[in-house]
């Protein structure tokens, strides 16, 4: 009889399947390793059992013991399974902008689910790294296997992901692409590929509002890289110990509606039902083929996970149009609000040791109602003319103080490529304006009567 002793003996040999449509123009044999073909429907699950086997080995993970991690979803399945298989239970955090699918996947296999906010950094105790990690500290006989730096992830892309390739290839690989989250499958398979062949060239597929194209290029973690964004399971605010940079050769930036798009693309063109970040992997690495890559060149792509966890998002027209992804508008993005500016949001700031008077002075001047406060090149707070007034009426003397006894928090930084519904839900009452970065790193400013124009307009 053939048969399996547990589901997790299931994990790997997924196939390689040729892009067809998608490539139309583009030189070479360009191969997709579906990784769907999990039982847990993505690739973490290699790296989550290969972690749990690790750590029972170390004697780290003791019988009746309970998984603890931070997962963007797809981890905590593969480590539900292994649960599942070894009789473990599972406790994961997620950040709040995951889809509610991936959600209720991991309570279906019988984890506990924790929500945490998104828009913090990773060291804010609400994050959810910091939950896990509390998590941890508090429960008797738990393991966080902390799949950032768990050099378990890139060793089970190592020993498996890497070998399959060059198998199947038949040795013939000349590129391979995937995104870059925790870095293990990039990483881990790029390293062997690369012990084969030191001439196979690796592309990393990375998002705007993440590090790591820039700190591969310069060496610089440049924290005015980092900004929200909606593409899950790619980009890091972090540097995890599982990417190792000498191992990716080029990076390629996708934004999040281009991986959308390119989703629906290969579930409608090519028959792959798969995940979000497999459209941005797509198509970052066509994006790198049109330039570099000839006839006789075989380029694998990663394809990580399955559809069934963007049913309510890439794969909802409604959500895709509420985000400008697939209806023509005059104005799509923060860049486009920018870019009809006429020059007009070019930022006024004022220094926090000025005075009151002076703030309103300025802010007169220029007719605006509200105003950056800055300390040398830091931005380190903001004005806005309804709290001035407010301060006004209560203290008649306030003109005399300086900008730094009443100024609020800084006004937030969005990407460039953040849509005008993604903006309306950050411009409120409470924060009138957002600021946002160009291609030559000046800073403008997005106002409610900006965005008002702009809907307007569409």
């Amino acid at each position: 009889m053939k048969y399996y002793n547990s589901i997790i003996e299931t994990i790997g040999d997924t196939p390689l399947v040729k892009l067809n449509s998608v490539t139309k123009g583009i030189p070479g044999t360009i191969l997709a390793k579906v990784e769907y073909f999990n039982p847990g429907n993505s690739m973490k699950d290699r790296m989550a059992v290969k972690m749990i086997e690790d750590a029972e080995k170390a004697g780290i993970l003791k019988p009746g013991g309970t998984i603890i991690e931070g997962t963007s979803g797809n981890t905590g399945m593969g480590l539900a399974l292994a649960g599942i298989a070894k009789g473990y239970k599972c406790i994961f955090t997620l950040a709040d902008k995951q889809s509610q699918e991936k959600m209720d996947i991991l309570r279906a296999v019988g984890a506990e689910v924790i929500v945490c906010p998104t828009n913090v950094s990773p060291d804010d105790p609400r994050s959810y790294y910091s939950v896990a990690k509390k998590l941890n500290a508090d429960i008797p006989n738990s393991y966080y296997p902390n799949q950032y730096d768990n050099m378990s992830n890139t060793a089970a892309h190592y020993e498996t992901t890497g070998p399959e390739i060059w198998r199947d290839t038949e040795g013939k690989i000349t590129h391979y692409a995937a995104g870059v989250g925790t870095g293990g499958s990039m990483c881990g398979t790029s390293k062997f590929l690369k012990e084969q062949n030191t001439n196979v060239v690796t592309v990393g597929i990375d998002t705007y509002g993440s590090v790591f194209k820039k700190y591969k290029e310069t060496g610089i973690f440049d924290e005015k890289e980092i900004y929200s964004y909606l593409t899950e399971g790619i980009g890091e605010d972090i540097l995890p110990k599982n990417v190792d940079f000498d191992m990716i050769d080029h990076f390629v930036k996708v934004t999040d509606k281009d991986g959308a798009i390119m989703t629906r693309r290969l579930s409608r063109e090519e028959g792959l039902f798969c995940g979000w970040s497999c459209g941005s992997a797509v198509a970052g690495a066509l994006e790198w083929a049109k330039e570099n890559m000839k006839e006789d060149d075989v380029m694998v792509i990663i394809l990580p996970d399955h559809g069934t966890r963007y049913l309510g998002k890439v794969y909802n027209d409604e959500w895709m149009k509420a985000r400008g992804f697939i209806e023509n508008r005059a104005f799509e993005t923060a860049a486009d609000i920018m870019s009809h500016q006429d020059g007009n949001g070019k930022l006024t700031t004022i220094a926090q040791t000025a005075t009151v008077a002076e703030a309103i002075k300025l802010m007169t001047s220029k007719g605006i109602s509200q105003l950056p406060v800055m300390n040398g090149n830091e931005f380190v707070g903001s004005l806005v003319d309804s709290k001035l007034l407010a301060h006004m009426i209560d203290d008649a003397d306030v003109k005399g103080k300086s900008v730094s006894e009443i100024m609020d928090k800084p006004f937030q930084f969005v990407s460039p490529d953040n849509t005008l519904d993604v903006l309306s839900s950050v411009i409120t009452k409470d924060n009138p304006a957002v600021m946002i970065r160009d291609k030559a790193n000046e800073v403008h400013i997005i106002t409610r009567h900006d965005l008002l124009q702009a809907m307007a307009s569409n």
